[in-house]
């Protein structure tokens, strides 16, 4: 891990980088509100969602696991590049 001072920015080595993504949803006071959908004033169903998002990432989204393991896909892709904030 590097530490730059004067930019503030946190550098990691690939085995210094996250396996996992927090998840708050276990976390908060009550869960949150299901979306929905602006036309019918209904709940969004998975297959709704499906139109837009893949289900792993729908699976995410509903998941009360207080950490999600990030795809193997993904974790060879933050080794070439990552976002930094």
């Amino acid at each position: 891990m590097t530490i730059n001072e004067n930019e503030k920015k946190i550098l990691l080595t690939e085995k210094d980088m996250p396996r996992q993504w927090y998840n708050i949803n276990p976390d908060l006071p009550k869960p949150l509100d299901p979306p929905i959908n602006p036309q019918t004033g209904k709940v969004l169903g998975p297959e709704d969602l499906a139109i837009l998002f893949p289900m792993e990432l729908i699976k995410q989204e509903v998941s009360m696991d207080r950490f999600i393991d990030i795809p193997k896909e993904l974790i060879d892709i933050y080794k070439m590049w990552r976002p930094t904030p």
